[in-house]
């Protein structure tokens, strides 16, 4: 195992926070499980409590532990587009999702990114890691490491080497209504 992903794997062991190159975007994250590392990084980021963030899995079973009982769509969609740039939002079991993860609300975004290391410190974790964008909230989403705010990058415990590959944010599909809604268009294009 390389020594990024151990370090990595240890911090969020830790309760500490990462940021890490996806496929899409540079993210931050901290593991779903830990309620105080939630918290801290809500006030890192400014993150309105009452704004859902999205979350990372390794592997499919992964997200279907976490949503509750599935739809064919979800299924048909994490089938066609995982790993990838598609964040898909359904019901979750609330108990298991603390709540401003999920906004206060009933479901949770997830996404598989199609990105090896990060996929190996999540599956290594064992559990989804927060995944949203490692900026402060409303500022804009950093493509490369260069574009991060170097005051965010000192308020977390460990930022990874490496560069995103598409650039470009994923697309959110709300799969919790029918009929479903893209809530933002990214690099997977998808036609309602």
């Amino acid at each position: 195992m390389d020594i990024g992903v151990e370090k990595a794997i240890e911090v969020l062991n830790q309760g500490g926070i990462i940021i890490f190159p996806t496929d899409t975007v540079w993210g931050m994250g901290c593991r779903i499980d830990r309620p105080q590392a939630i918290d801290r990084l809500f006030r890192i980021r400014r993150r309105p409590l009452m704004q859902a963030t999205p979350v990372l899995v390794s592997e499919v079973e992964m997200a279907l532990s976490y949503w509750d009982s599935p739809s064919q769509i979800v299924r048909h969609l994490v089938e066609k587009y995982w790993p990838g740039a598609l964040t898909i939002i359904y019901k979750c079991k609330k108990d298991l999702v603390y709540s401003p993860v999920r906004g206060g609300r009933e479901n949770l975004g997830l996404r598989m990114p199609n990105q090896p290391q990060l996929l190996k410190i999540i599956k290594q974790a064992g559990v989804p890691i927060l995944g949203p964008s490692a900026n402060f909230h409303g500022a804009p989403t950093p493509i490369s490491r260069s574009e991060m705010d170097p005051e965010l990058i000192k308020l977390v415990d460990l930022v990874l080497p490496g560069g995103t590959t598409s650039g470009q944010a994923s697309t959110v599909v709300d799969c919790s209504q029918e009929p479903v809604k893209i809530l933002r268009q990214g690099s997977v294009k998808l036609i309602t």
